[in-house]
């Protein structure tokens, strides 16, 4: 069995990642083909597009945001994404076990005794109305059935298991534009996701069938393979996928990486020449293409294996996480190197990051700072 090192793998996801070369696709085509983007920082997305697609223009996500093409909505791992309509709707039901399971993991004290169908059902009746709503508001409309006891900081957990359980576990909800439009501060407000896209959620497959769970690993390899099971669970957090696994093996090619661990994959997908060259990349905090696999040794070393959760922006050079970048109030870009970088690298990461700092400021600065080398 052919054996793909960190390297090929590398190659491999930046190729369907759309960063190994700028894709020509429009921005909802692209958002579909990476089965969403992390958005659990507003603005992020438009980083993560602009890095990926050759003639993104902010308004282009803006305007399917406004259009109700795109949505942010809780989903994978239970963080915000920004996904195609489509995709939030058809694969909502698939995940709505894990989205309990996981607030429960973190809040099952607080939540003893609350019948979590009756608060779904409660949460839904509120919101059947269509009005956009903040948290606080949903929660001072329940508040009379399942009223929080104590005192702060008990009753301030209390109050938020509640909220965090109706939304994302238990209502599927739209998170509303002006929210996550470009270079706009918005706080969240939420409507029924059914509602703000004008179509119903389908409802589970029968007992015994997973149509959905082997759509998701498709699509998961498509745009990040090729990748272990252990891989397509750290991305969207669903326990249950090996049966879809297995009901789809023999469509599937096999390799091993360097660790002997078995890596499944499209047979049509791209796979590079490990020394395709790879331009110099921004990504965005949270980005996918480094959490969206359990093992992330192919794009960032165990060293730094922690930026990855922490929110920190962080350039690729080579293929993989060299530094990582800021930018403040008056559009300079801060490049801070977690290596040492050679003058070719030096060189690429400055006029990359001129780039982005000329697209984050809408044209008005190019001002770069690269710090010393630890």
């Amino acid at each position: 069995m052919t054996v793909l090192d960190d390297r090929a793998l590398g190659r491999a996801t930046l190729a369907r990642q759309l960063l190994l070369e700028r894709a020509d696709l429009p921005a909802e085509d692209a958002i579909a083909h990476l089965g969403g983007l992390q958005a659990q920082e507003p603005q992020e997305p438009f980083t993560g597009l602009w890095s990926r697609l050759r003639a993104f223009a902010p308004s282009h996500l803006s305007g399917l945001l406004t259009g109700r093409r795109v949505v942010r909505t809780h989903l994978m791992r239970r963080t915000v994404h920004l996904l195609t309509a489509d995709d939030a709707l058809d694969w909502r039901s698939r995940h709505e076990s894990m989205l309990r399971q996981r607030v429960l993991g973190v809040y099952r004290g607080e939540l003893a005794g609350v019948d979590l169908d009756e608060l779904a059902a409660a949460g839904r009746a509120v919101m059947a109305d269509a009005e956009p709503r903040t948290m606080s508001e949903l929660l001072r409309a329940v508040e009379e059935r399942w009223p929080v006891a104590g005192q702060w900081p008990a009753a301030g957990r209390q109050r938020r298991a509640l909220g965090e359980m109706l939304i994302p576990a238990l209502v599927p909800a739209a998170q509303i534009p002006p929210r996550g439009l470009w270079r706009t501060r918005a706080g969240v407000r939420h409507v029924l996701l059914s509602a703000w896209l004008g179509r119903e959620i389908p409802p589970p497959a029968r007992h015994g069938t997973d149509p959905v769970g082997q759509a998701l690993v498709r699509r998961y390899l498509a745009a990040y393979g090729p990748a272990t099971p252990a891989d397509v669970r750290a991305w969207c957090g669903l326990a249950g996928l090996p049966a879809a696994i297995a009901a789809i093996r023999e469509e599937l090619v096999t390799f091993r990486d360097e660790r002997g661990r078995e890596l499944l994959d499209l047979p049509h997908a791209p796979r590079p020449d490990p020394g395709t060259p790879a331009p110099v990349r921004f990504l965005p905090a949270f980005d996918n293409a480094v959490l969206g696999y359990q093992y992330r040794g192919r794009i960032i070393d165990d060293a730094h294996r922690g930026l990855s959760v922490a929110g920190e922006r962080v350039v690729l050079a080579d293929g993989r996480v060299c530094a990582t970048w800021t930018t403040d109030r008056d559009a300079t870009v801060t490049i801070t190197p977690l290596r040492r970088l050679s003058r070719t690298e030096r060189s690429g990461v400055a006029e990359e990051g001129r780039a982005l700092a000329l697209f984050l400021s809408d044209q008005d600065s190019d001002r770069v700072e690269i710090t010393e080398d630890p």
